[in-house]
C-alpha cells in the first residue's frame, strides 16, 4: 500500500545513504524515541506512529513538493484512534468533535488555497497542505492548532530569511517552499507538547 511513497522517498537509485537520508533517519528515530519518552504508554504508541507519518511527509514534500495521499489518510485514521483512546467513555462525541475541527481546518486552508491563488494568479497552497490542515484538525485541539500553524510558518520565514541572507539563487517572493515540510513535524510537535508536557487551555470548553 506505501509502495509508492516509500520510492519517493529515495532520492538517489544507487545504494548507501546521503546527507539527506541520514538527516531524515536521525529525526524518525529522535521523534519516536521522544514521544516514547515523554508518554509511555498507549498514547506514546500512537503518538509514535504520528511521528513516522510526519517525518515522511516532510522528507517527500521537501523533495517532491507533493504530500501522498496515503500518508495524509493514514494520519486521519490514526487521529480517529487517538481520539477514541484519549476518550474512550465518549466515543461518539470524540469522533464527532476530531471530525469537526479536520473539516474546518481543511475549509479553512482550501479558503486560502482559492483566495491566493485569485490574488497572486499562481498557485501558493498546494491540496496536499489542505489535507494536512484537515490531519493537523483531528490530531489538535483547537486551541492548538493555530500554534502549530505558527511554529511551521516561523521555521518556512526562517529558512527564506537564511536563503536570501546566504545569497542562495533566486530567493524571492517567487521561491516556493513546500509548506508540509514544516508543517508536518509541527503538528508532531505541538501534540507532544499538548499530550505530554504544556496542556494548552481549550477554547470555550471544546476539545
Amino acid at each position: 500500500m506505501f509502495t509508492r511513497w516509500s520510492n519517493l522517498m529515495s532520492q538517489t537509485p544507487e545504494s548507501g545513504f546521503s546527507r539527506d537520508d541520514v538527516a531524515g533517519l536521525v529525526a524518525l528515530a529522535t521523534t519516536i524515541a521522544a514521544t516514547l519518552i515523554l508518554l509511555p504508554n498507549l498514547y506514546g504508541i500512537v503518538g509514535s506512529g504520528l511521528a513516522v507519518l510526519m517525518i515522511a511527509i516532510a522528507a517527500i514534500d521537501s523533495r517532491r513538493f507533493i504530500i501522498p495521499n496515503e500518508l495524509t489518510a493514514a494520519g486521519l485514521a490514526l487521529g480517529f484512534l487517538y481520539a477514541v483512546v484519549k476518550d474512550p467513555g465518549f466515543v461518539g462525541a470524540a469522533l464527532a468533535g476530531a471530525a469537526l475541527r479536520g473539516a474546518v481546518m481543511a475549509f479553512v486552508f482550501w479558503g486560502l488555497q482559492i483566495l491566493y491563488r485569485r490574488i497572486r494568479g499562481r498557485d501558493g497552497i498546494g491540496l496536499g497542505d489542505v489535507k494536512l490542515a484537515g490531519v493537523a484538525g483531528v490530531w489538535l485541539d483547537w486551541s492548538a492548532i493555530p500554534v502549530a500553524i505558527e511554529i511551521a510558518a516561523l521555521a518556512a520565514l526562517a529558512v527564506y530569511a537564511t536563503r536570501r541572507l546566504r545569497g542562495r539563487a533566486a530567493a524571492s517572493l517567487m521561491t516556493k517552499l513546500p509548506f508540509g515540510l514544516f508543517f508536518a513535524p509541527a503538528i508532531w510537535l505541538v501534540w507532544l507538547l499538548e499530550t505530554a508536557l504544556f496542556p494548552i487551555p481549550s477554547v470555550t470548553g471544546f476539545q
